[in-house]
């Protein structure tokens, strides 16, 4: 996992966090929102860690 994969990682967890302390019911908050948008964040910060690093043999 990337530096970055893994600070998106630790972002989306803490506003998860974040929200489920805040709010009770279920309500549309800052929190959620920035939770969904670093998962993606890091969803793509996967995908694109993992075609930088494929290094095919070439023979």
């Amino acid at each position: 996992m990337s530096k970055s994969a893994a600070g998106f990682f630790i972002l989306a967890l803490l506003s998860g966090i974040l929200h489920l302390c805040l709010t009770q019911e279920a309500a549309l908050t800052l929190p959620l929102i920035a939770f969904g948008v670093f998962g993606t964040l890091f969803v793509l910060a996967l995908i694109v860690g993992r075609r930088i690093k494929f290094d095919p043999v070439l023979r």
